[in-house]
């Protein structure tokens, strides 16, 4: 297993950092979090995990090892692989992951595109025991929760998911759905619907709105990429 990777930064692009390590460009898949720490020609240091596929290795980087560390035990979820863990790691943070699994907060871990209650639902079963409390105090509930973004017949229900994630990045309402629909209409050309069972297991009937889409079943992880393809420049 590769634990960490050191070295200058060579490149970034909205889902990976490539690092010199010793004159080898190694290619590192971070969250938008961790890459926004990062700067093209300045050092850097990140824990990494190795994926082991039939076909492929893949590595993934994280700001520290509790990162990493809950990156790994997510994937003991039922239906929860490397591609989904990352994302949940880009919506929050380690702490927060442990309050929403302890306190069975179904509605913070559903603002991860492409987990929807059904997913969540699993992801509290089967990781209830396994990622421990939170290193910080839990907060008491807020005296009255933000109302929800409307929802926008250009998304769909895997676009509003995108959204709500970008705006817990910290992007305005505006950025974010004009990034959305901006990405919607790379990916599948303008008009087309974007739709999705927003459970990430393609299967309808989890909650989700929204009419046919011509071009298929939306993947929110390949939306979310897209997505900050379009913020990054700003």
């Amino acid at each position: 297993m590769i634990a960490s990777v050191s070295g200058t930064v060579e490149a970034l692009s909205p889902g990976s950092a490539v690092v010199d390590v010793g004159g080898v460009g190694v290619l590192v898949w971070c969250t938008p979090s961790t890459l926004a720490r990062l700067r093209v020609g300045e050092r850097a240091r990140l824990a990494t995990t190795l994926v082991v596929r039939e076909t492929e290795l893949t590595l993934y980087g994280f700001r520290d090892a509790d990162e990493r560390d809950v990156f790994e035990i997510l994937q003991g979820a039922a239906g929860v692989g490397p591609r989904l863990a990352q994302a949940v790691l880009g919506v929050h943070t380690p702490d927060v992951i442990r309050r929403a699994v302890a306190e069975e907060d179904l509605a913070t871990l559903t603002k991860v595109p492409g987990i929807g209650r059904k997913s969540a639902q699993r992801i509290v079963l089967d990781l209830r025991d396994r990622l421990g409390p939170p290193s910080s105090p839990v907060p008491p509930p807020r005296a009255a929760a933000p109302p929800p973004a409307a929802a926008d017949p250009r998304l769909g229900a895997a676009g509003e998911q995108v959204r709500d994630a970008l705006v817990g990045l910290g992007y305005s309402a505006k950025e974010a759905l004009d990034a959305v629909v901006a990405a919607r209409t790379a990916l599948h050309g303008p008009g087309a619907a974007v739709t999705g069972d927003g459970d990430g297991d393609g299967v309808t009937g989890d909650g989700a709105a929204g009419g046919a889409d011509p071009a298929g079943p939306v993947d929110p992880a390949a939306l979310l990429r897209a997505s900050l393809a379009v913020l990054r420049p700003r």
